[in-house]
């Protein structure tokens, strides 16, 4: 890995929002709608947050259906990002905030949240 790509990843780290981001999704993929519920944010600056930490390599994205899930990359082909990334969600698990925002997330369900049927409920 080389500085450019070192300082990359730390940039997508200095940041309260993306921190949660990522720590809520070490419970399970979300989509960009969940997020935003969970955080309280602009869908735009969520998409922001998402863009920057999957450019760094923290996160991918998957289309499933009308939705883009977020992800944590658990087996990268630099391992670099996953250590980093694995000692700070430890690090965090004890921020009031992080409790809050997994409590939140939860509970958040797309269908409710962007209004549209579950295929089961057809």
């Amino acid at each position: 890995m080389n500085m450019k790509e070192f300082v990359k990843m730390f940039k997508a780290l200095s940041d309260e929002n993306r921190l949660r981001i990522l720590k809520i999704l070490e419970r399970r993929p979300l989509c960009v709608c969940e997020i935003t519920a969970v955080l309280g944010l602009a869908t735009s600056t969520i998409s922001s947050h998402l863009a920057i930490l999957r450019d760094a390599g923290f996160i991918q994205d998957h289309k499933e259906g009308k939705w883009v899930n977020y992800e944590l990359i658990r087996e990268p082909e630099d391992s670099i990002p996953t250590e980093l990334l694995l000692r700070l969600l430890q690090w965090l698990d004890k921020n009031e905030i992080v409790r809050n925002d997994k409590s939140i997330a939860a509970d958040v369900d797309r269908f409710t949240l962007c209004h549209i049927p579950d295929k089961q409920t057809k």
